[in-house]
Parts: structure tokens; sequence; C-alpha cells
């Protein structure tokens, strides 16, 4: 778990990287970690993501905390922590993912949007609790459901832009999870210098 937390606490940001290849995985993530941001999330639906996982894991920098996302079932998250994934993402709670993530010692941050499945996945043992998709109630519903809830550490992920970033942080999250308004089309291919751009403006306004 050390590894998350301090990438969050250097940023509070984790980059989820999904495309239809990992072949730019690699270096989409090294440019995320050189502007500042110290985790990244390799998603299960990208075709043949879990041998470029077990690659990067050989060659990542040291203090970036590498995740999986979209874990569906405990045989993903076996597959996924073996290829070496150090926490895991789910889009839904699933009580079967999280008791397979606290077997093999690792964080899990499952998804979740109403308070019950919030309050569920807590109780089942989430390190954090994904609030998915964000976007549908944005700011003012995070601050909404941490009033009852406020021992319960919040990702908020989905639909988030660069500039909502510190509204989200001000409403009460722990970090964000953000994809293509910070990734861009680098997973494709596109522009490291402009990733690194936008990851600098997020940072910026976070910090700020």
């Amino acid at each position: 778990m050390t590894d998350l937390n301090t990438a969050l606490d250097a940023a509070p940001v984790i980059a989820i990287l999904r495309s239809g290849s990992p072949r730019h995985f690699a270096a989409t993530a090294d440019a995320l970690h050189e502007a500042g941001i110290h985790a990244v999330e390799f998603t299960l639906t990208t075709p043949g993501v879990l041998h470029a996982l077990r690659e990067y894991a050989r060659s990542k920098p040291a203090a970036l905390a590498l995740g999986a996302g979209t874990v569906m079932t405990p045989f993903d998250a076996q597959r996924a922590v073996e290829a070496g994934a150090t926490y895991l993402i789910t889009p839904a709670t699933c009580p079967d993912v999280i008791r397979e993530a606290r077997r093999l010692g690792v964080p899990v941050l499952p998804g979740a949007l109403t308070p019950s499945e919030i309050a569920t996945a807590w109780r089942e043992g989430a390190t954090m609790v994904k609030l998915f998709p964000a976007s549908i109630g944005g700011p003012e519903y995070l601050r909404a459901v941490r009033a009852p809830l406020p021992h319960i550490p919040l990702v908020p992920t989905g639909g988030i832009g660069l500039a909502q970033a510190a509204d989200y942080l001000a409403a009460g999250a722990t970090a964000l999870g953000m994809g293509s308004p910070l990734v861009g089309d680098a997973c494709e291919g596109g522009d490291l210098h402009a990733l690194r751009e936008r990851a600098a403006t997020l940072l910026d306004g976070v910090r700020s």
C-alpha cells in the first residue's frame, strides 16, 4: 500500500490508460511520471495489456505506482498482481474482487456511486472507493455523499475535466481518477509534450 499512498501524496491523481493496444502505455506512463503524476492504471479492457504490464513493471520508475483497472473477477485480480500490478481498481462494487485483493495483500479501489454501494464496498474492505461515474453528480454530489460518510476516502473518476479537478478536491476527494481529459491521444502514440503540459496544468490547479 505504501507506493500508492506515497504517489497520491505527491500528486492526488491516478491516470487511466485505456486504448485498443498497450503499445504506447510505457511511454505515456513515463511522460506522466516526468510531469509529476506518479500513479497510473493499465486497464484490463486493453488487448494484450497483461504482457505490457509485466514488461513495464520491470523497468518503471521506482516512485511510480502501477495498478490495474477494470478488474472484474478474482482471476483478473490474480493475473494482474502476478504481472506486476501493486493495486487494483474496479468499475463496480465486486465483493469477490475486494476479498481477493485483500488475500493478495494489495490495495483495492472498487467502483461505487450510491451511498449504499459506497458503504458496502468499504465494509467489504476497500482501501478507497472509486466514485464512478463522478460526472453524473459533480463536486456537489461528492460533497453531499461525504457528509454522512466522512470516514470513507473517495476517488471521483469519470468525466472530470482539468478545470474541475480542484473543485472535486475542495469537495473532499482523496484523489482523482482521470482518463482522456488528461491522457488525450498519448496512448495512441500522440503528442507526449502536450501530455506533459496537460499534466502540469492539472497539477498547478490542484496545488493552488
